[in-house]
């Protein structure tokens, strides 16, 4: 059987990955003992994998070596199984390889069988996911939102933030949402109801931060960066800044703090990093929660889907250049 996958050979430059990514055709490697095969129906396109790509060794896991297939979260069925408690016809979700199908250790991959009742099974991608996962735990733990705070989160728009916002407002806090444009800002007030939503592309955010009575309590940060260094410079006393990623850092030449990181200091701020492999496992106990809230319908989630492999790297473009709204997906027919 031939397998398409999207190899790594060479390290990105900034945004260019048609000059790193090329898209092979290869026999499908047999399954064995212990393994499972996929037959990927979507990928899940995830800022987060950009440092994968460099050859940085201080990441929360090691680069992807050169000349290997690349990686990401995958879900489809299961079309053959060497291993207890995964058969053929299992719905799926785990850490496979852009491609056609995915030969995986189940463990190693974190590989998830999962409810197909679920009306639109997109959504395991989505508020069922590791952006619902990563969203919640955020707001709720790492944030630590208590009621009528004022929750500021960047990339309001993307498919982590806009979740982060939505479940800040269940959560009783007061969300602002920071989004690039005027039509994103709008979209995040009229149609998902938050207090309001800044455009970071205008001018002077830091004194439109300044308008949020008595100051941040909780900033959910998604991209690092001049955003960051306005933020801090708008936070209450004892605020709190979950940074879940750094999207400005990812390909800079030359990642650095904020300039005013005396803020943390003058404002008593708590700052603390979080990833997915922190709680992966609570993931049964979260999706429970999240499902409840999508039932009831107080929480969704926009898809933006590119069809086909071949244009994966399309797809992957939209997450550093602002042009999604919500969850970047690649349906492989």
């Amino acid at each position: 059987m031939v397998n398409r996958f999207w190899r790594l050979d060479t390290r990105p430059a900034g945004n260019d990955f048609a000059a790193a990514l090329s898209l092979q055709h290869g026999a499908l490697a047999e399954v064995q003992d212990g393994e499972i095969v996929i037959r990927n129906r979507w990928l899940s396109m995830d800022a987060g994998t950009r440092m994968w790509m460099t050859d940085r060794t201080d990441g929360y896991q090691p680069p992807l070596p050169l000349g290997a297939p690349m990686m990401g979260l995958v879900l489809g069925e299961v079309i053959a199984s060497r291993t207890a408690g995964f058969a053929a016809g299992d719905l799926v979700r785990a850490f496979g390889t852009w491609s056609d199908y995915s030969v995986v250790d189940p463990v190693m991959a974190g590989a998830v069988k999962l409810d197909p009742s679920v009306a639109d099974l997109r959504d395991y991608f989505g508020p069922l996911g590791m952006n619902g996962w990563t969203a919640l735990w955020g707001v709720e733990r790492t944030g630590a939102t208590q009621t009528g705070e004022a929750l500021v989160v960047s990339a309001a728009a993307g498919a982590t933030g806009l979740l982060a916002c939505q479940i800040g407002r269940i959560l009783g806090g007061e969300v602002y949402g920071i989004a690039g444009g005027t039509e994103k800002c709008a979209m995040l007030v009229d149609q998902f109801g938050i207090a309001g939503a800044f455009d970071y592309r205008a001018p002077k955010l830091r004194e439109r931060l300044a308008g949020i009575d008595g100051g941040i309590d909780v900033y959910f940060d998604n991209v690092g960066g001049p955003i960051l260094e306005d933020v801090l410079a708008n936070m209450a006393l004892y605020g709190r800044v979950a940074v879940c990623g750094l999207i400005a850092e990812y390909t800079a030449d030359q990642p650095r703090g904020p300039a005013n990181f005396d803020q943390v200091l003058m404002r008593r701020l708590r700052i603390e990093g979080f990833f997915s492999p922190d709680f992966m496992d609570q993931g049964a106990a979260l999706t429970d929660r999240l499902r409840g809230w999508v039932d009831r319908g107080l929480l969704a989630m926009p898809y933006d889907v590119t069809a086909g492999l071949e244009n994966t790297l399309t797809a992957y473009a939209k997450l550093f250049t602002g042009s999604n709204v919500g969850k970047v997906m690649v349906e492989i027919d």
